[in-house]
C-alpha cells in the first residue's frame, strides 16, 4: 500500500480531531464573550479613567492574564489565576505532605481526589480575591454606583462564579478538545488583545511618544524573541541507549540503539505562569483593599516594571518552579528502572542507581540552562517596557506563553492526526483493500 493513497483522505479519517478543534474554538469564543460582560453596579466611565493610568506593574500583568477583563471589570476579571494559585499550593503540598504523597501514589483515584481539592482551593482563593476586589472598587472613588454590603456580596459571587466557570471550561477543553485548556484560555486572552496593543503602539508613534526607529526596533526584538523561543523549545539533549542482542533459536534479536530525548526546557511555560500567579496573589491587598494606605502604596510602587524587587521575585519564582516542576514531570530513578527492566543501558554507565544519577546530573544542567533562558525571555523586555510606554502584551512573558502554547497545541494536533492515519492503515490491513 502506497503512502500516497493515505494522504488525500488523511484528514477525512480524523473526524474526532475535527470535532475536538471545533469544540475548543467554540469554548474559547464563549470565554472571550464573557470578558465583555461587566459586573453590576460599575460606572464604566470612571473605571476607564482609573484603569487607563494603572496598567503598569502587577495590575497590568493581572489584566494580561485575564484577557483584558480587569480593565473592563468583567465577570472574568479574576481570570484563571485562582485555579493556578490553588494548583501551586497543592503541588507544593504534594512534595512535603505525607497525605498528598499517598494520594499521588494511589494512581487514578488519588489523582481525582487531588483534582477535587484543587477545585475547592480555587473557590476559596477566588472568594478571598473577589471580596478584596469589591472592597477596592468601593475605595477607588466613584467607580461603584451604590456601594455597600449588597455590592460586595454580589461582586464576590459574580467573580467566584466567573472563575469557577473558567475552570470548568479549561477542564472541558483538556478532556474533549485539543491542547491544555488552562493554557489555551490564557493564550486566547493574550492573542485577542495583541491587535489592540499594536494599534496603541502605532498611536504612540503617531503622537510622537515613540520614534519610528524605536517602533521598528520593538518589532525586530519581538521577532528575534519568537525565533529564540522556538529554537530553545525544540532543542534537546539526546542520551544514547543501547540494547543487548538476544538469541532465540537460530535468530538474533535486539542489538539496536535509540535515544532518550531530554528537552532543555522540560517545564515549558509553567514556571512563568506560576511565578506570575504568586506575584498576582497579593495584588488583592496592595492594589485594591488598602489603596489609601501609605505602606501598601509604597509596596505597590516596588512592584512595577524595572523595579529591583519586582524583577528579583519574578526571576526567583521562575527559577524555583523550573526545578520544582521538572522534578514532578520527570523522575530519573523511574526512567533508569524502566531501562533496566527492558535491558537498555547507557554506554559506560552501570544500569540502575548509576544510570539514575547520570540522568539526574544531565537534567540538573539542562534545567539550569532552561531556567536562565526563561528568566532572560521574561525579564529583558520588562526593562524596555518600564522605560517606554509599550503595551504589556508585547512583553516577554506574553510572547513566551503565546509561542510555547501554540507549539504544544500544534504538536498535539499532529500527533492525533498521525494516530488516525495509523489506525486507518491497520484497519485496511486487517480487512483487505
Amino acid at each position: 500500500m502506497s503512502q500516497e493513497s493515505l494522504a488525500p483522505g488523511a484528514f477525512s479519517q480524523a473526524d474526532d480531531l475535527k470535532k475536538r478543534i471545533i469544540f475548543t474554538i467554540l469554548l474559547l469564543i464563549v470565554y472571550r464573550l464573557g470578558t465583555y460582560v461587566p459586573l453590576a453596579g460599575i460606572d464604566p466611565d470612571s473605571l476607564k479613567e482609573i484603569m487607563s493610568s494603572s496598567q503598569k506593574g502587577l495590575l497590568g500583568m493581572f489584566n494580561m492574564f485575564s484577557g483584558g477583563a480587569v480593565s473592563r471589570m468583567a465577570i472574568f476579571a479574576l481570570g484563571i489565576m485562582p485555579y493556578i494559585s490553588s494548583s501551586i499550593i497543592v503541588q507544593l503540598l504534594t512534595g512535603v505532605s505525607d497525605y498528598f504523597k499517598s494520594l499521588k501514589d494511589q494512581g487514578e483515584i488519588g489523582r481525582k481526589k487531588i483534582t477535587q481539592i484543587t477545585r475547592y482551593g480555587t473557590v476559596l482563593i477566588a472568594a478571598l480575591q473577589g471580596y478584596g476586589v469589591s472592597v477596592g472598587l468601593e475605595n477607588a472613588g466613584s467607580i461603584v454606583v451604590d456601594p455597600g454590603l449588597y455590592f460586595r456580596v454580589m461582586t464576590t459571587i459574580s467573580l467566584v462564579a466567573g472563575t469557577t466557570f473558567l475552570m470548568w471550561l479549561g477542564e472541558q477543553i483538556t478532556l474533549r478538545g485539543v491542547g491544555n485548556g488552562i493554557s489555551l484560555i490564557i493564550f486566547s486572552g493574550i492573542v485577542a488583545e495583541i491587535p489592540r496593543a499594536l494599534a496603541s503602539t502605532f498611536e504612540l508613534g503617531r503622537t510622537g511618544a515613540l520614534s519610528a526607529v524605536m517602533i521598528v526596533g520593538i518589532f525586530v526584538l519581538v521577532i528575534l524573541t519568537v525565533l529564540f523561543i522556538v529554537f530553545v523549545e525544540r532543542a534537546m539533549r539526546k542520551i544514547l541507549i543501547n540494547y543487548p542482542k538476544k538469541q532465540m533459536g537460530n535468530k538474533i534479536y535486539g542489538g539496536e540503539s535509540s535515544h532518550l530525548p531530554l528537552k532543555i526546557n522540560t517545564a515549558g511555560v509553567i514556571p512563568a505562569i506560576f511565578a506570575s500567579a504568586l506575584l498576582l496573589l497579593p495584588i488583592t491587598l496592595s492594589n485594591f483593599g488598602f489603596s489609601e494606605s501609605e505602606m501598601f502604596l509604597n509596596i505597590s510602587s516596588m512592584f512595577t516594571q524595572g523595579q529591583p524587587l519586582y524583577m528579583l521575585l519574578y526571576a526567583s519564582g521562575i527559577i524555583f518552579f523550573s526545578f520544582f516542576y521538572t522534578s514532578i514531570v520527570f523522575n530519573p530513578k523511574e526512567t533508569a528502572e524502566n531501562l533496566r527492566k527492558y535491558g537498555g543501558y547507557i554506554p559506560g554507565i552501570r544500569p540502575g542507581e548509576r544510570t539514575a544519577e547520570y540522568i539526574e546530573n544531565i537534567l540538573i544542567r539542562l534545567t539550569t540552562i532552561g531556567s536562565m533562558y526563561l528568566t532572560f525571555v521574561c525579564l529583558m523586555p520588562e526593562f524596555l517596557i518600564s522605560k517606554y510606554p509599550i503595551p504589556f502584551y508585547l512583553g516577554g512573558t506574553s510572547i513566551l506563553i503565546v509561542v510555547v502554547v501554540a507549539m504544544d497545541t500544534v504538536t498535539q494536533v499532529q500527533t492525533r492526526l498521525m494516530s488516525s492515519q495509523y489506525e486507518s492503515l491497520i484497519r485496511k490491513t486487517k480487512f483487505g483493500k
